[in-house]
């Protein structure tokens, strides 16, 4: 079933940021009961801050996958731990290429990059091999940025075929307005399926406008073999903070059994 590609291996475990910001035993302990609950929505990928890695290296549970979100000049040591992908924010006046250039070589091989950039600052100098992130929310209005920036986005990775991975924000499945911060947060439902209908060279702004889950959910259930194959590609994972709320949200909507 095209439902099953479209939401295998979707969700990283973010739970030591906000707003959860859980402590490293504490986060430890749910990726645990997580990783032998073998949940298929989950990476069972654990994302770590690069200034946390000796708190890590102090716990006796290793996680089966470590996801490294540098925001120190240099990666720490890590060669001892399964990081498979490395995400750095983009510099400013800086271009992604010269900034990949000087961060891969010193990036153990088979470590994959992805650079944290402005949807709406996205140039398309991307190398070969590196991938990108896109901020989807935050903790103010002003970090949400707007589905003409973010649609814009998706359509220049699909057009160029660059994988991406999504943060922040990004709690439900579906689009909705939090009072607590008077703005619409993206869903991850109408991200998933925005990125298929840029893969079919579709304008993907109506479907990360909507609000109507009964009509994303009849998407997802229609959505080409081929084309959720492709999306997936496209589209390698987002954190949550919370590594439930995805699963209920899809059981809820009728789109995954487990």
């Amino acid at each position: 079933m095209s439902t099953a590609v479209l939401f295998t291996a979707l969700v990283d475990d973010a739970g030591l940021f906000p707003p959860t910001s859980l402590h490293m035993s504490e986060a430890l302990a749910r990726h645990r009961r997580d990783q032998e609950h073998g949940g298929t929505v989950l990476t069972h990928r654990f994302l770590c801050p690069a200034d946390r890695i000796d708190a890590l290296h102090r716990e006796d549970f290793t996680p089966r996958r470590i996801g490294l979100i540098l925001h120190t000049p240099e990666p720490p040591p890590f060669d001892d731990l399964p990081v498979d992908i490395v995400e750095a924010a983009l510099p400013p006046e800086t271009s992604v290429a010269a900034f990949a250039q000087r961060l891969t070589g010193r990036l153990p091989q088979g470590v994959r990059l992805f650079v944290e950039v402005p949807p709406h600052r996205f140039s398309g100098d991307v190398p070969e091999g590196v991938g990108l992130k896109v901020r989807c929310g935050g903790a103010s209005a002003e970090a949400f940025p707007p589905v003409e920036h973010l649609a814009a986005f998706i359509r220049s990775c699909a057009e160029q075929e660059i994988p991406f991975k999504a943060t922040a924000g990004l709690h439900h499945a579906v689009r909705h307005f939090d009072p607590a911060l008077g703005t619409d947060r993206h869903g991850f439902l109408n991200l998933v399926l925005a990125v298929c209908e840029a893969v079919e060279r579709r304008d993907p702004a109506q479907v990360l406008r909507t609000t109507d889950a009964a009509r994303l959910v009849a998407l997802a259930r229609t959505v080409p073999p081929e084309t959720a194959k492709r999306a997936r590609e496209l589209l390698v994972s987002y954190g949550s903070c919370n590594t439930a709320a995805p699963l209920a949200d899809l059981r809820e909507l009728g789109l995954v059994s487990e």
